[in-house]
């Protein structure tokens, strides 16, 4: 995967990525000297072992060994894959990925994405021109949306007829083949026509800002009122959220997201001040909408109707939430009046009033506790024990940390016992197929013990410290003839630090991954490793040891002539390389 994308391009996102904000944004980072810390997000620990350095762009775990670049943290934090943790920083940046790279194994999906433009494109432009789009322009002025906000979510008109847009784009068998592809057009009994009809379209888009499907919100008095693509091959609803292109582009860094149901209601909200909300897909909150949701910001409340369905829908979303609640980020639950939705109400009673709503949303601990005790009678020895029936199997789907450390111990003061006293202990339980908890847990490690070798505290060092190419420039490079393995390494990483001067320790590190070096390296990227090396002595550390495998290179070299040649078959170039591995300490004296 990583092959795929320039190396380049990586240096340039993590050059304009500040890692000290991407991961303060997930974890409660504070100031310690030059760089900051924070429990580390990966293992248990009570005192801070967990160290991101804005300097190096880089981040390390004394207690279990978690280090890496921006990307890493992503990929191991949110389990993003490889593509989307750049993708998801390059975003950041303002940068579009290459090319080459935004397609993942498999079909060539472009076809497919562009066909999907040219129906954004021609729905938009139906709004505007056809005689019947009149109605639909009436209904969204009913519903009180700007021609501005119409137009910042793309919002087109599907015109009624079978095949208008069949006609329109299936210009040849391969148009129209990619149109069905799409779930643009429907093929039944050997006909084929339009899937959306006399309907307001709303584009729903990938994080890069592609059309991937459309949602269509019937005029008439057809059902379904509400019709979503199908899924395809780029499509799928049960990881998608509509809206949050739209919040992202809104705000660069997004300090929460709104779950709602609808897509009226994103729109409606967006127009009123409030652009973090996005809407599931007529379905359920799942487990891949809560790793994109974390993903993008460090609150999280879904929206739901204050009536027994409501309150049923929030239930099914807390559960899903669980696996994922490691008390870093906020997962709270909004319950709206009976009768109303986030678009009656923010026109009721205005942004400001909604907005006060959402900080006061209740957080998960609180309906966890208040739902199970409405269930039992907490006056009740026998009811206490239900609660306690009913919450530990919820509980122990939490991961292990402070946040389930404290529902146990909220568990056993309602319920009159010591947490102890609970069955909750041991390994988190087994999660439902498909969920994932963010933030995988690792064992603590004792010190790493790695003979450090010339050859290996030179890495270590460049690795570190990328700026000291430079200063290998100035030094005699005789050990470069050295064969060792782990030569070649050395100098793949200072010719790559040397070709960008300003390349971080992050950066550096991240052109290696994937690659059959990249657990060696990894170990030697350790802070551990060189902690006895005072700053103002690294420069000299690593001539000297450079040095070392000069005059390392020297001895050998001398040691082959004197076994395979006699005095007189000596070139002038032995003779030379001869005395300069003679010289004071084995060393050239050039070095």
């Amino acid at each position: 995967m990583a092959g795929r994308i320039p190396p380049q391009f990586i240096d340039e996102v993590l050059a304009r990525t500040d890692i000290v904000e991407v991961i303060g944004e997930r974890v409660a980072l504070r100031k310690a000297g030059k760089d900051h810390q924070a429990c580390c997000p990966f293992h248990d620990e009570k005192t801070p072992s967990f160290t991101v350095s804005r300097d190096k762009q880089f981040y390390h775990c004394f207690g279990c060994g978690a280090h890496g670049s921006a990307i890493g943290f992503l990929m191991e934090f949110g389990r993003m894959g490889f593509l989307d943790a750049v993708e998801e920083l390059a975003r950041r940046a303002g940068l579009d990925l290459p090319r080459e790279a935004s397609e993942h194994q498999g079909p060539d999906l472009r076809p497919v994405f562009a066909i999907l433009g040219e129906a954004d494109a021609y729905y938009r432009r139906q709004l505007r021109e056809h005689p019947e789009a009149g109605r639909a322009v009436e209904y969204l002025k009913a519903r009180g949306l700007s021609g501005e906000v119409a137009s910042r979510f793309g919002l087109g008109y599907a015109p009624p007829g079978w095949d208008l847009l069949l006609r329109a784009l299936g210009n040849g068998v391969s148009a129209r083949e990619r149109l069905i592809e799409a779930g643009l057009v429907v093929e039944q009994d050997g006909k084929r026509y339009d899937r959306f009809r006399d309907r307001i379209m709303f584009p729903i888009r990938d994080r890069r800002g592609r059309v991937i499907g459309f949602g269509g919100r019937v005029l008439g008095d057809h059902k379904p009122k509400y019709l979503n693509s199908p899924e395809t091959p780029v499509f799928h609803k049960g990881r998608e959220l509509y809206g949050l292109h739209e919040a992202q582009q809104a705000s660069r860094q997004i300090a929460r997201l709104l779950v709602v149901e609808g897509y009226l209601d994103v729109i409606a909200l967006a127009q009123y001040g409030i652009p973090y909300a996005v809407a599931t897909l007529g379905t359920a909150t799942t487990a891949d909408h809560l790793r994109r949701l974390l993903a993008a910001a460090p609150e999280i409340t879904f929206c739901f109707d204050g009536d027994r369905a409501g309150r049923d829908a929030a239930w099914k979303a807390l559960e899903t939430c669980l696996p994922f609640a490691t008390g870093r980020q906020e997962l709270r639950f909004l319950f709206l009046p009976e009768g109303e939705d986030p678009d009656t109400l923010v026109r009721k009673e205005g942004s400001a009033a909604f907005e006060g709503r959402v900080r006061m949303a209740q957080s998960l601990s609180e309906l966890l506790f208040d739902r199970l005790s409405a269930q039992v009678d907490m006056d009740s020895i026998d009811g206490r024990a239900r609660l306690a029936t009913l919450a530990e199997p919820l509980i122990g789907r939490v991961p292990q940390g402070l946040l389930r450390d404290m529902l146990i111990a909220r568990l056993g003061a309602l319920v009159g016992i010591a947490a102890r006293g609970l069955g909750i202990g041991g390994p988190v339980a087994p999660q439902p197929q498909g969920q994932v908890r963010p933030g995988p847990r690792r064992p603590t490690r004792p010190p790493r013990q790695v003979p450090l070798t010339p050859l290996r505290l030179a890495i270590a060092m460049v690795l570190q410290n990328p700026s000291l190419a430079a200063t290998a420039a100035e030094v005699a490079d005789h050990w470069r003839r050295l064969d060792s393995p782990g030569i070649p390494l050395l100098v793949a990483l200072l010719d790559s630090a040397g070709d960008r001067p300003n390349l971080t320790a992050g950066a550096l590190l991240e052109r290696w991954r994937g690659s059959p070096e990249a657990v060696h390296l990894a170990r030697l990227s350790d802070p551990e490793l060189l902690s006895h090396i005072p700053p103002d002595g690294v420069s000299a550390e690593f001539v000297a040891a450079l040095n070392a495998l000069s005059a390392e290179a020297q001895l050998k070299e001398r040691q082959i002539l004197l076994n395979r040649l006699s005095p007189s078959q000596w070139t002038e170039e032995d003779k030379r390389r001869l005395r300069g591995g003679m010289g004071a300490g084995g060393s050239d004296t050039t070095a």
